[in-house]
């Protein structure tokens, strides 16, 4: 069925840890009839959350994807009945930091956020994170007040906080009436009337009420920011409200709203309280008024494979197809699914797509809408939509899938580095081979989950974004996978870099008998330009001294000798070089020679060039009564924390700190143990910083140890 593409939302919705998303989602897939009884995260009962252990923690760790139709506009609760569905895709995201890598993706893909803060904690770190991540994808959002009915619950403060911690223009859309366990309703601002809950019908249906006396004045205030906001972004606006801001009609102020969204230039604040059913379908019909269709983005920038010229694509099924495959997911039924936005054209169940990656065709024997972890099969899927597919040989996270006559390669996604790991093997023989399988599924799923082999100790090592992480990856080969595995402590993931150039000749020689080996270099190592991840290679040989033919196999040594650091084995990040001269021998040298030369000469040069080891720094920020603020923050000079900044948030001290992340392991525990359980704290990583020269012997010392 061909839908119009106006009416259609692909909408994530994203926050800090426990700010409500999942209990969100489920109250949006209840009041749109895709599930008939509500399914609460504390009983484990969450539609969304499927996963076994999700549902055992209580928290969401994979991005779960839905689809549901809404009757826009409703009215007394009712929805109209001549009124053109809304359909929409929506994306419930982890909010716990070890999981970003599900944030980064599904922002990529999608057109609109719906971001939620708790009415009482305001902005946290993770939102702050997830609101950077967003700013770079240009992703248009709205806020949602969550937990209006809590104790200590403030709209106005949260609002006013998006607009200092998050540099954003946030302006409130509605005004809360009661508070805490009083809040029974809201004051819609455009339409300037008062919506009131009823209790007994879970929320769905509601009264037009009069706004009450004692908010009046309030009311009047920021219904006239909210007009002047609106006014200052539209010229045309602004006019009309010079001689009179009374004069705006209702839908002047929706139509500019909704550009001013688009444009992130407003982002338009609600309030509600999802657990008691409240706000949630206003929010809804927000969506519908104020976030993107797939429509207002012109057309999505690529580039020809071929020609490496700049093309788009209009959402449009006339355009030929393009889809970008954002998550890979093992599904014990249908085996491997790839979760893709199409962005343009038209996909048939049992046709063929081009993978600009690999340069092969792909046949998508069947297409899925997903719920969760059900699937419904569909025929077909078009520009716009949100699917998976299934039957594909090697597609990876972050391909783009295109009509093989019109290629187009569309901008991917770039994930952080893991920063933490530990030493797994298998518990008995039978579990060897079945391990590498499950780890490389695993590893194709979550791109910020590695697997190696340690080249000294033989041992496997599988690497990730923090300890919870890695926790439920092991959990995950227990019970998806049925591998039992022992594993080791977990180990910083270290790296090493150069601090200064050097310069270096290597001579390789090797005569034995017959035909030798033979290559000469002459190079300058020295720390990569700004912004240069990998490898920066300058080939300056005048004369011919090293023949062309031999400048890749030097380029591929150097490459090749950066995965193991001069000092203690850890990757090397980036750096420069650059080949000057050097000499061969028309018949000893080969490729090989100088690829091996270029392999010495790395060792010796980089100790020259002042490597160093650089450890993960994490950005710490902590939650605490004032009373224990003094014991906290000693702890943390203990373990090397360097103390940012000191702030109040609802009642408590806030503490930001970078802190390395070798000082970290079991902080939580000692956290509640200083404050007798009463401060919490959330990790994140921050940057690479050079190890204090103490350190980095030990580090040193204990990799040559287990060499």
């Amino acid at each position: 069925m061909a839908r119009d593409l106006k009416y259609t939302r692909n909408i994530g919705i994203a926050a800090h840890i426990d700010a409500g998303k999942t209990t969100t989602t489920e109250r949006i897939l209840f009041y749109t009839g895709k599930s008939h009884k509500i399914g609460e995260v504390h009983d484990g009962a969450a539609t969304m959350d499927w996963m076994a252990q999700e549902q055992e923690r209580g928290i969401t760790i994979t991005s779960a994807a839905t689809t549901c139709t809404w009757n826009f506009p409703t009215e007394q609760g009712k929805p109209l009945p001549e009124s053109n569905p809304y359909h929409f895709n929506i994306i419930d995201t982890p909010g716990h930091v070890d999981f970003t890598v599900e944030v980064n993706r599904s922002l990529r893909v999608l057109d609109g956020l719906v971001f939620l803060f708790s009415a009482v904690d305001g902005v946290e770190p993770q939102s702050e994170t997830n609101w950077r991540l967003a700013d770079n994808y240009r992703v248009p959002r709205m806020g949602f007040v969550n937990k209006m009915d809590r104790q200590g619950s403030n709209f106005l403060a949260v609002c006013q906080q998006v607009k200092d911690m998050l540099k954003s223009n946030a302006v409130p859309i509605v005004l809360p009436i009661g508070d805490e366990a009083d809040f029974k309703g809201v004051v819609d601002l455009i339409k300037n009337q008062a919506i009131v809950w009823h209790d007994d019908t879970q929320g769905a249906t509601f009264d037009i009420v009069p706004i009450p006396e004692d908010m009046k004045e309030e009311v009047h205030q920021y219904r006239s920011q909210l007009i002047e906001e609106v006014a200052a972004y539209d010229e045309n606006l602004l006019e009309k409200y010079m001689e009179d801001e009374n004069s705006i009609t209702e839908e002047e102020v929706n139509e500019a709203l909704r550009k001013a969204t688009i444009d992130m230039a407003i982002i338009p604040m609600l309030c509600g309280s999802s657990f008691k059913n409240k706000g949630v379908q206003f929010m809804l019909d927000s969506v519908c008024k104020f976030l993107p269709s797939p429509l207002d983005k012109e057309a999505i920038d690529g580039t020809n494979p071929d020609t490496e010229e700049p093309i788009s694509r209009k959402p449009s099924v006339s355009e030929p197809f393009s889809a970008l495959a954002f998550k890979i997911a093992t599904d014990p039924y249908v085996g491997r699914l790839a979760f893709f936005r199409a962005y343009s054209g038209r996909l048939d169940a049992g046709s063929y797509v081009f993978n600009t990656r690999s340069g092969n065709k792909e046949r998508i024997s069947r297409i899925y809408q997903m719920h969760a972890n059900k699937q419904n099969a569909i025929d077909f899927i078009e520009a716009g939509d949100i699917g998976a597919a299934v039957g594909f040989k090697d597609i990876k996270t972050g391909d783009t899938l295109c009509d093989e006559k019109h290629p187009i390669v569309l901008e991917s996604m770039n994930f952080p580095d893991p920063v933490i790991g530990i030493a797994i093997e298998p518990k008995t023989k039978a579990d060897v081979d079945k391990m590498g399988m499950a780890l490389a599924k695993l590893a194709e799923e979550d791109p910020t989950f590695t697997v190696r082999t340690d080249h000294a100790s033989g041992q496997t090592i599988i690497s990730g974004m923090g300890e919870l992480h890695l926790d439920i990856l092991v959990d995950r080969l227990k019970r998806e996978f049925k591998v039992e595995v022992n594993q080791g402590e977990p180990q910083v993931e270290y790296k090493e870099a150069i601090t200064r150039s050097a310069n270096h000749r290597e001579v390789y020689k090797k005569q034995s008998g017959g035909r030798g080996k033979f290559a000469d270099i002459v190079f300058k190592l020295e720390p990569a330009d700004e912004n240069v991840v990998g490898l920066q290679f300058v080939n300056e040989v005048k004369g011919g001294n090293v023949p062309k033919e031999f400048i890749p196999a030097v380029e591929k040594g150097f490459k090749e000798a950066m995965k193991q650091g001069p000092l203690a084995g850890y990757e090397m990040d980036s750096m420069k070089v650059t080949l000057t001269d050097g000499s061969f021998h028309p018949v000893d040298s080969d490729a090989l020679s100088f690829e091996l030369a270029a392999k010495m000469g790395y060792k010796e040069a980089a100790k020259a060039a002042g490597a160093v080891i650089l450890e993960p720094i994490m950005k710490l920020e902590v939650l605490t009564p004032e009373e224990n603020m003094g014991d906290i923050v000693g702890d943390l000079n203990r373990r090397r924390g360097q103390i940012n900044n000191m702030d109040d948030r609802a009642g408590s001290k806030v503490v930001k700190a970078s802190v390395p992340l070798s000082e970290m392991f079991g902080y939580v525990t000692t956290l509640r143990t200083l404050s007798s359980g009463r401060a919490t704290s959330t990790m994140e990583f921050s940057n690479y910083a050079e190890t204090p020269s103490n350190i980095a012997e030990e580090v040193i010392k204990k990799a040559k140890g287990n060499a």
